[in-house]
């Protein structure tokens, strides 16, 4: 049953005396300590698992058999390899504890007269903090100014959202969903009325598809394992042996297929990608982002911050008959609100405090941010005891509401789309005194210049097979004029996606297929693109900053926050850029598929060493009749091989320049040839040893042969392995379906 929560405080909360870093060494942080497990059981779970389970077993066959030397080297085994996953997962944790640190949320808070973003966490009861469409509320607070519909669903369980106005009280947790309001800090961390501030972005740990890939090879060893025991077996009874002499050789065999360093592997390859791609300014929230990443062949890529500067800046005016420059000037600012930090509002305020345009005796009585919907803002404010309505938008909503006719608004937008065809951006302004009804005063001109880097970076990701499509709300013109200097294709308009989904859905696909970027769409747009690619077979990348962004950021199987997002799209992707540009992107591509062929690596070693190892103990056996090893030796070379694979987690390769796909069944079947041909070698010089030392006599001299075969093969597989890892590379660029969708 929804929680009930009181909807105002009773009486103004009385705050502590001091400066606010005087309260916050006195108050404490603004946070709730993060239950965490005990260390024991930590290393506990290190004894339970794929590994952890034939460690143990070969534990209970040496009991069995007595070898209690081969006992206590599997316990010892076991025991090393707990204790090295467990500081290696301590570290990995201590890593994504840093980045998760630094995607705490920012809070936007008025001190000394100027507005800042500061870690939520240093918040302190007595502060004033703006909160908009988007934001998580950072701690209680109470409004005292402006209007919001707020989400407290993660905090009462009610799916309808509430309105809060002045008095109201916000609560730590809630998620903004409309409006715009300035709210003082009444409470903080454990003393806020869930006590729920502390972590706002989680991070997500779904299971990994390359460790999914992983188990699913060990369980193919153990297959080739138990089938060479059962061929053993059937000899062996054929011959008259008793079951308790094929022991040994089983209990050798499982010793050569135990995966001993593989949790230790992984887990320091993902922190060691993680805290690279962090020193890029990529912070990876979920670890399945990384291997998307290696098979992403999309990017759907914002224009504004992504592509842009999104730093605007002022081109010129139109003004209406009557007005002048100075006055669109003036009406833009006066319709702007600083403390939100919008990229448009800001263009408007540095301007005309650059020319000195603004009375500082006007007052602001009322402010109604931006919308979708509404696709305007629009203020009320006061100057000598005359109000005046103020208003800044898109230019067909501002020309009606300020009653032009038809054929005005017609030859507004045919100005404007000339000026658009040179990357130059439009915004119309009006204004009212009193009761006097809105006069349109005129277009403003704003230019957002693309990123200096942009289309060398597009061009880069094109070179890795990935393709980049534009997303923007701007229009056609001015996200035509913008895809031109970048490289890119054909732009169309997002009602004609639309358009086309009514038709048919095979017609949407193609149409979002074949375009380089969409113009002119809302927030709700980007998530049928991204739907219509993923039907088409692509996995896609999908860049966002607002609240609307997050459902395609979560659709996506990689969503991208960019630098500036909001709380809520950060928390819905699972990568979160901390630069402006696609740099991070590329990153993440070459970052992602570098770990896909380091576990590449490791599966071609495992496997061709394993029907190496075990192909060779039995044929010896079949043929001479003789344990070519011991328990103890084949424990001593998973020591000395496996474990100095643990650097292939660090081990430099050359990222695929297209797509990776999980189709690994062709590397699976190169690796058994290579294991086959290995095995024929170490067979032949095993004949060769039999007859010129004489090793059918000394099963200590053969047990020493075999001991140095298999060792020395280990260096011997890395030569031919780099051989055939190049020999695959340049046939994976050759490959024309490496680009294709999964």
């Amino acid at each position: 049953m929804p929680k009930r929560l009181p909807a105002s405080l009773p009486a103004r909360p009385v705050f502590p005396a001091g400066k606010p870093r005087q309260r916050l060494t006195r108050i404490g942080p603004n946070a709730v300590a993060e239950a965490k497990a005990h260390p024991l059981i930590g290393f506990a779970r290190k004894f339970w698992g794929l590994s952890a389970w034939m460690i143990e077993l070969i534990v209970l066959v040496s009991f069995t058999l007595q070898k209690w030397a081969d006992l206590w080297i599997a316990l010892a085994l076991l025991l090393v390899n707990a204790i090295l996953g467990f500081l290696q997962e301590h570290r990995a944790a201590a890593a994504v504890s840093a980045l998760r640190r630094k995607l705490q949320v920012t809070a936007r808070v008025l001190r000394d007269g100027v507005w800042h973003a500061i870690p939520a966490q240093e918040l302190v009861p007595g502060d004033v903090v703006r909160v908009r469409s988007g934001d998580f509320v950072p701690a209680d607070a109470q409004i005292i100014d402006g209007a919001l519909q707020v989400d407290q669903s993660a905090l009462t369980g009610e799916s309808r959202e509430i309105t809060k106005t002045n008095e109201g009280v916000l609560y730590s947790g809630s998620i903004v969903r409309d409006g715009e309001a300035t709210a003082v800090i009444i409470a903080t961390g454990l003393k806020t009325f869930f006590g729920r501030t502390t972590q706002l972005v989680e991070s997500a740990h779904p299971k990994l598809h390359v460790v999914e890939v992983i188990t699913r090879v060990v369980k193919w060893l153990f297959l080739i394992v138990a089938i060479l025991v059962a061929i053993a077996l059937v000899v062996s009874l054929v011959e008259g042996l008793r079951l308790v002499d094929i022991l040994p050789l089983s209990l050798v065999l499982l010793m050569s297929a135990v995966p001993v360093a593989l949790p230790v592997m992984f887990t320091v390859s993902m922190a060691v990608g993680a805290r690279e791609l962090a020193r890029r300014g990529v912070l990876v929230t979920r670890l399945s982002a990384a291997e998307d990443a290696a098979n992403m062949d999309v990017v759907c890529a914002d224009k504004t911050g992504t592509l842009t500067m999104n730093r605007l800046s002022f081109m010129g005016a139109l003004p209406q008959p009557g007005f002048t420059a100075e006055d669109v000037l003036r009406v833009g600012a006066l319709a702007s609100q600083e403390a939100d930090q919008d990229p448009i509002d800001l263009a408007f305020l540095r301007t005309v405090r650059d020319r000195h345009l603004l009375d500082q005796g006007t007052a602001l009585i009322s402010f109604t941010p931006f919308s979708p919907k509404t696709r305007r803002t629009e203020a009320l404010v006061e100057r000598g005891g005359v109000r005046t309505r103020v208003m800044k938008g898109a230019l067909r909503t501002v020309a009606e509401a300020a009653g032009l006719d038809g054929a005005a608004v017609t030859a507004l937008e045919a100005r404007a789309t000339e000026e658009a065809r040179q990357g130059v951006r439009m915004l119309a302004v009006a204004r009212a005194d009193d009761e006097a009804p809105l006069q349109f005063v005129g277009l403003a001109l704003l230019h957002d210049a693309p990123r200096p880097d942009s289309r060398q970076l597009i061009d880069e990701l094109r070179s890795l097979g990935v393709t980049v499509k534009m997303l923007t709300g701007d229009a056609l013109p001015v996200a035509r004029a913008v895809a031109g200097e970048l490289g890119l294709g054909e732009i169309v308009r997002a009602p004609e996606m639309h358009a086309a989904g009514d038709a048919a859905a095979d017609d949407t696909s193609e149409l979002v297929r074949g375009s380089s970027g969409f113009a002119e769409m809302f927030p709700e747009d980007k998530f049928l693109v991204v739907k219509s690619l993923q039907t088409a077979g692509h996995v896609v990348g999908m860049t966002g900053d607002g609240v609307n962004d997050a459902p395609a950021l979560r659709q996506a199987e990689v969503g991208i926050a960019v630098s500036r997002a909001t709380d809520v799209a950060k928390g819905a992707a699972s990568v979160v850029l901390t630069t402006e540009g696609l740099g991070g992107i590329v990153d993440l591509v070459r970052n992602g598929r570098a770990i896909y062929q380091r576990v590449l690596t490791w599966i071609v070693n495992k496997v061709s060493r394993t029907i190496l190892k075990s192909g060779f103990v039995v044929i010896a056996f079949l043929v001479t009749g003789k344990f070519a090893i011991s328990a103890l030796g084949m424990v001593l070379i998973v020591f000395m091989t496996d474990f100095v694979k643990i650097a292939l987690s660090t081990h430099r390769v050359r990222p695929s320049s297209n797509p990776e796909t999980w189709n690994i069944g062709p590397l699976v079947r190169l690796a058994v040839l290579l294991g086959i041909a290995m095995l024929v070698e170490a067979l032949v010089l095993l004949a060769i040893g039999w007859r010129q030392f004489d090793l059918g006599n000394h099963s200590g001299q053969l047990q020493t042969f075999t001991f140095q075969t298999l060792l020395y093969f280990a260096p011997f597989f890395h030569r031919v392995h780099s051989r055939a890892e190049g020999f695959l590379g340049l046939a994976a660029e050759r490959d024309p379906c490496g680009s294709s969708p999964r």
